[in-house]
C-alpha cells in the first residue's frame, strides 16, 4: 500500500535539511517515465525533461523524494489501485485514501515527506486531502503552469500543493507561482468577511464545519449557490470529454484496470451537445460565484459531504460520485480552493472545511485558512 511509485533523491544535496517533496505521477521529472500509474503506460520513455513546477522547486531548494502513487490515469476518486497497489489512508486504514492524487495526500498524512504536488481535474487534490486528514489547494486555474503535466490539454486540470501546515502551502506556491505574493498569504486575516455556502453534507461534518467557523471568529453571512448541481453535472461531462480525447486510445489496450476501461466507454459517448450545455453552466455558475466574491471576501463549504466509504465498500461497488459534488463546480468555474482539515466531535478523524477565493486571489484563500488553522490550534 505504497504511497510512492518510485523513491530517488533529487535536488538540494548540498543541504541535508532541504524541505522534501513529491511529485504525482503525471508531472515530468527528467530521467523517470510519466506512467499515471497505469500499465498502459508502464514502458512509456522518460522525460527528457523536467515539468515547469519540478523545475520551479529545485531552483528553489526542494529536495524531490520520489513518484507518487495515484488512481489510474488520474480519473478516479477512490485512489484505488490494483495495478501499482493502494495508498493507505493515514487517518483510518479500512477507508479510502481518495483520488486521484492518492499517494501524494498520504505521503503527506504519513509524514514522509514535508509536502506534495498533485493535480486537481475534478476534486482530485481537495478530495483526497480532505479522505486523508491534510491539507490540499487547487490554485485558480492556469494561475500554476502545467507544462509537462499530463493531460496536455484541459480546461479544468490544475497542479497544487498538499501539506500538514498552511506554512508550507505558502512556501510551495511561493516556488512553483513566481507570481505569488507570500506576504499577501499569511497577513491578518481578522476583517476578512466569510460567505458561508449552503450545502448538503451529513450532520457531523455540518457540524464540524459549524464549530471550527465558530471558533475562526470571522463576520459571515449566508450564500445560496443555486446552481452548485448543474456545476457538477456539467464539470463531469467536461472531465469525460476531455479524459476520453487523452486516453480513449488506451481502451481495447488489454491493459487499464477494469474500472478505468469502463469508465472511459461511458466517456466516450460525451456529445458535442453535452460540451455546448456544460459551456452554458460554466459561464452560469462562474458568474454566479463572482458575484458572491463581491459581496464576501471568501466562500466557506465542506470539502465533502461525508466521510470517506471503506475500500471493502468501494470493491464491493458504492458510488463515490457524490464525494466530488461540492468540489468539482469549482474546476468548472476555475476559482481557487483548499480543504482544511477541522476536528470532528468523539472522532480521531478530521472533517475537511473548503475555502473557495476570487481568481488569482489565492492569496486570501491562504491568509484566511492560515488564520481558521491558528484559530483551531490556539482557541481565544
Amino acid at each position: 500500500m505504497s504511497a510512492f511509485l518510485q523513491s530517488f533523491d533529487l535536488g538540494a544535496t548540498e543541504n541535508a535539511h532541504a524541505p522534501t517533496i513529491a511529485i504525482k505521477d503525471s508531472i515530468d521529472i527528467a530521467g523517470y517515465a510519466t506512467t499515471a500509474a497505469s500499465r498502459a503506460l508502464a514502458d512509456a520513455p522518460p522525460a527528457t525533461r523536467h515539468a515547469d513546477v519540478v523545475q520551479r522547486l529545485l531552483d528553489a531548494g526542494w529536495r524531490i523524494t520520489g513518484k507518487t502513487n495515484m488512481h489510474e490515469l488520474a480519473f478516479g476518486m477512490t485512489g484505488i489501485n490494483d495495478f501499482s497497489g493502494t495508498p493507505l489512508n493515514p487517518q483510518d486504514a479500512v477507508r479510502i485514501p481518495g483520488g486521484s492524487s492518492s499517494g501524494s495526500a498520504s505521503a503527506v498524512g504519513q509524514k514522509r515527506v514535508d509536502a506534495a504536488l498533485g493535480t486537481d481535474t475534478g476534486g482530485s487534490i481537495r478530495g483526497p486531502a480532505a479522505c486523508c486528514g491534510v491539507i490540499g489547494l487547487k490554485p485558480t486555474f492556469a494561475r500554476v503552469s502545467r507544462q509537462g503535466v499530463a493531460p496536455a490539454f484541459t480546461t479544468l486540470d490544475c497542479v497544487g500543493p498538499f501539506a500538514r501546515d498552511m506554512r508550507t502551502i505558502v512556501d510551495v506556491m511561493a516556488a512553483i507561482d513566481p507570481s505569488f505574493q507570500a506576504s499577501e498569504a499569511c497577513r491578518d486575516a481578522s476583517s476578512l468577511r466569510l460567505g458561508v455556502v449552503s450545502v448538503t453534507a451529513d450532520d457531523e461534518i455540518a457540524s464540524a464545519i459549524a464549530a471550527a467557523l465558530a471558533r475562526a471568529g470571522l463576520a459571515t453571512q449566508a450564500v445560496e449557490l443555486v446552481s452548485m448541481q448543474d456545476a457538477f453535472a456539467a464539470g463531469l461531462a467536461v472531465i469525460n470529454a476531455e479524459t476520453s480525447r487523452a486516453f480513449g486510445h488506451l481502451v481495447d489496450s488489454g491493459k487499464l484496470g477494469a474500472d478505468i476501461e469502463a469508465r472511459l466507454r461511458a466517456a466516450a459517448n460525451t456529445s458535442a451537445a453535452d460540451l455546448d450545455a456544460a459551456e452554458r453552466v460554466r459561464r452560469a455558475f462562474t458568474d454566479e460565484v463572482d458575484r458572491a466574491l463581491d459581496r464576501v471576501d471568501v466562500l466557506v463549504l465542506p470539502t465533502l459531504p461525508a466521510l470517506p466509504i471503506t475500500l471493502e465498500a468501494a470493491r464491493a461497488g458504492t458510488s463515490v460520485i457524490a464525494m466530488s459534488s461540492l468540489i468539482r463546480p469549482f474546476n468548472l468555474s476555475g476559482h481557487p480552493a483548499l480543504t482544511l482539515p477541522v476536528p470532528l466531535e468523539h472522532s480521531t478523524l478530521k472533517a475537511g472545511l473548503q475555502i473557495v477565493g476570487r481568481k488569482n486571489d489565492d492569496e486570501t484563500v491562504c491568509a484566511v485558512a492560515a488564520h481558521i488553522e491558528a484559530r483551531l490550534a490556539h482557541p481565544v
